[in-house]
This record gives structure tokens, C-alpha cells and sequence, in this order.
């Protein structure tokens, strides 16, 4: 016996935090990138940064608003944190061969992803790293 299951399901998405390769840097305002991108599970977060000069946290929404570190070493100041929506893909509806309009409200955020990114050093720019992160709430 086959049992065939109707999922819905989205290709993943690779996000480029800051819009670019290199773009995780300092005094970018993350925020204003992040409000015109929609976040899905399974999609990518891309991170490109000097692995001697950076570094990404993940940590809860309280450290996040009041700056909480731990191991980030004291750089939080620099405005490199971004904080995400995460919603899962459902796909429009079809009725009588028309989309129906399908508006997201917040019961279907399923997660909020927060991260904060901190400098750890600023006096070396020797190679790049790439750190992804895969959402998977």
C-alpha cells in the first residue's frame, strides 16, 4: 500500500543578509534589508564576512532587545543584528480557476530568528567567511 500525502512546498530561497556577498558589515541597517524580504522554512541566510573581524550569535528576543551577549566580546554596538520573520509557504488558494487573495496575518509566523552579530576584531581583514544559516522553525 502507497499512501501519497498533498504537501505544499516552496524551493528554498538563499537570502543574502545586507543584499550582498561581502555585505555583513557595520552601520548597515539590517532592519530596513529585512523588512523587504519574505522569510519561508527551508529558505537560506547567507552571511559573508572576514571570519577575523565578525561573528553570528543567534539569541532569544530578550537579548536581543536589550543587547544581551554571551562570547560576543563587546561589539554589539555597531548595528549589525538583524531580527526575521519566518512563515511557512502556503500557496494561494484556487477557486473557480481564479487566486484568491491570500494576506498573511501574525498567527502564521511560526518563528522569529534572531540574530546578533558581533565584531570580534578590527584590525584584520585576511580572509572572508561564509556562515549560513538554515531556518528551520
Amino acid at each position: 500500500m502507497v499512501t501519497v500525502e498533498n504537501t505544499h512546498s516552496r524551493e528554498p530561497v538563499l537570502h543574502r543578509v545586507g543584499g550582498g556577498r561581502y555585505s555583513w558589515k557595520p552601520n548597515v541597517n539590517f532592519t530596513d534589508w529585512a523588512i523587504d524580504e519574505q522569510f519561508f522554512v527551508g529558505g537560506w541566510l547567507y552571511f559573508g564576512f572576514n571570519k577575523q573581524l565578525y561573528s553570528v550569535l543567534q539569541v532569544n528576543e530578550t537579548s536581543y532587545t536589550n543587547c544581551i551577549e554571551e562570547n560576543g566580546r563587546g561589539y554589539r554596538f555597531k548595528r549589525m543584528k538583524v531580527a526575521i520573520f519566518v512563515q511557512n509557504y502556503q500557496p494561494f488558494p484556487i477557486t473557480n480557476g481564479s487566486l484568491l487573495n491570500n494576506v498573511n496575518s501574525d498567527s502564521n509566523f511560526q518563528a522569529k530568528l534572531i540574530l546578533l552579530v558581533l565584531i570580534l576584531h578590527v584590525y584584520y581583514f585576511k580572509s572572508i567567511a561564509f556562515l549560513f544559516f538554515y531556518i528551520l522553525f
